[in-house]
Parts: structure tokens; C-alpha cells; sequence
């Protein structure tokens, strides 16, 4: 077994809620409202975090509101919403344990199993990240880094690199996750909002 998977408390869970929501009409995805709660509160329900556990959301506006639910900081491109490795860098960056494990916020109902399953994966002093693949790709944004990263993602944001690109440039290991087949749906539209509270309703 991995020793992190021994001790989950040492890992810090990002919330990643800094994304320009285009297809939303530029509305904050992360407190739109499903089934009159936003979306940041589900997500946070979802994870079942330990009072122990850290955990933050990385946002680039409406702090004070994603701040009733959790620490909540921005990344430094916040006026252009330079994408998620923005939001994974300003997370390294504060980071005080030696793991940080970042979800997307239009994924209202993230997967238990998916930390679990990242963290008991092997381990070796090589590897930099474990990043979580769903049978047909790799899905980004649900990764575990290793904190002394911060300077590594900087450097890429500035450059320009997306998250993919960045996780390639890496000592990756990526863990086949096809068994769980309804934890990557993304709530992209308003239509994605509907169809999922009808999911989520109890006659759904």
C-alpha cells in the first residue's frame, strides 16, 4: 500500500472555480444554483472531507461568497482567466502539505473513490503527480501533485502551457479509473444543469 493512502490528512484539496463559465454566459459556475444550493456546496458535501483535511477554493471573482464555504484565494491572471493550471499554480503556491489534490468545480458531485484511488497508487521519490484516467483519456483537472511543484506549474502558466502540457513535462502516473463510469460529468450548460437536478431529484 502507498503511505499516503495511510494518511489522507496530508494531502490539501483544491476546489478550481476560476473558469470564465462561457458557455454559462460568463455567470461564477461555481455558485449557480442546483436545486437551491450552489454548486461549490455540493461539491463540498461530495467530498466528505475530515476536519483535518485541508481544503481550499481557487477562484477569480466572488471571493467573499466561495469564502462562506472555504478558504478561498485567487490566482495572479485572475482579469484573464488563464485556465486551470492558473488555478493549480496559485494552489501549489500556498499548498502546506506535501500533497495537493485539485478537482474542477463543474464536477458537482466528485467521486470519493477517486482520491482514494490516486492516493493508493505506488509511489516511488521520482514520481511528481498521479493523474486520474477514465478508460478513453486522461482527466486533467483530477490530479494529486506534489507540492514542490508551485515553481515548476508557475513557470508554465507563464509561458503559456496548459494543464495537459504541463502534466507531460512531468514524472506522471496515471491511474486507470474506467470502472467508474458516471464520475466525470461536467456541468457545462444550462442544459447540463437541468438534465443533472433531474438526476439528482429523488423520482430522477
Amino acid at each position: 500500500m502507498s503511505p499516503l493512502a495511510q494518511s489522507s490528512a496530508c494531502v490539501t484539496t483544491a476546489i478550481l472555480a476560476g473558469g470564465a463559465a462561457s458557455r454559462l454566459g460568463g455567470r461564477d459556475k461555481g455558485l449557480l444554483s442546483l436545486l437551491g444550493r450552489p454548486l461549490i456546496a455540493w461539491i463540498l458535501e461530495a467530498l466528505a472531507l475530515e476536519p483535518e483535511q485541508p481544503r481550499l477554493i481557487v477562484a477569480n471573482r466572488n471571493l467573499d461568497q466561495y469564502a462562506r464555504f472555504a478558504p478561498t484565494i485567487s490566482d495572479q491572471h485572475r482579469e484573464v482567466f488563464a485556465g486551470p493550471l492558473a488555478g493549480v499554480a496559485a494552489a501549489l503556491g500556498v499548498c502546506e502539505t506535501e500533497w495537493l489534490y485539485t478537482v474542477p468545480v463543474d464536477c458537482v458531485r466528485p467521486r470519493g473513490e477517486i482520491l482514494q484511488a490516486l492516493c493508493a497508487a505506488p509511489m516511488s521519490a521520482k514520481i511528481d503527480a498521479v493523474v486520474a484516467h477514465d478508460g478513453s483519456r486522461r482527466q486533467p483537472l483530477f490530479a494529486l501533485y506534489r507540492s514542490s511543484l508551485a515553481a515548476s506549474a508557475a513557470k508554465a502558466v507563464a509561458a503559456g502551457s496548459g494543464v495537459l502540457r504541463w502534466q507531460n513535462s512531468l514524472n506522471l502516473h496515471e491511474v486507470d479509473l474506467s470502472g467508474l463510469k458516471d464520475a466525470w460529468w461536467n456541468l457545462n450548460t444550462a442544459e447540463d444543469l437541468v438534465l443533472f437536478a433531474g438526476r439528482l431529484k429523488p423520482d430522477g
